[in-house]
């Protein structure tokens, strides 16, 4: 059986989980990453994408996150999340106006680097909606 350890799951907008895990996969940017009891320490940048979340009762939750940053130590992880969602509150107009609105701003940016995080987060973005919302 796998150690606990704790995890903290805060957006802006609400703190979505403070309690004891056996196991989290995180889309950081260098790819999916599964933290675990007595992980290494880290710090990464989380990209758009579903965080998975074993609990210490056996009982699993997914999160659509809209980016953040994860810091990872041996006893806990933390996650600040941009902004994040149960994937069950997630509505196909929430995920329609975040694109739209960085579509926008793409238009309006001229800095290279920018657009290129621009269309790496709509990339993303779209990817979502294709695969958690339902038509």
């Amino acid at each position: 059986m796998a150690d606990n350890f704790n995890f903290e799951f805060v957006s802006p907008e609400r703190l979505l989980i403070s309690e004891k895990v056996s196991e989290v996969v995180i889309p950081a940017t260098e790819g999916e990453m599964t933290v675990m009891a007595h992980h290494a320490p880290t710090m990464t940048v989380i990209k758009p994408g579903v965080v998975t979340v074993k609990f210490a009762s056996g009982k699993t939750g997914k999160y659509v996150i809209f980016g953040g940053f994860a810091d990872i130590t041996p006893e806990r992880l933390t996650l600040l999340a941009e902004s994040a969602v149960p994937v069950d509150e997630l509505s196909r107009d929430t995920l329609m106006k975040r694109i739209e609105l960085a579509k926008a701003e793409l238009d309006d940016t001229e800095n290279h680097e920018h657009r290129t995080k621009l269309e790496q987060f709509l990339n993303a973005m779209t990817h979502l909606n294709g695969v958690l919302v339902p038509a």
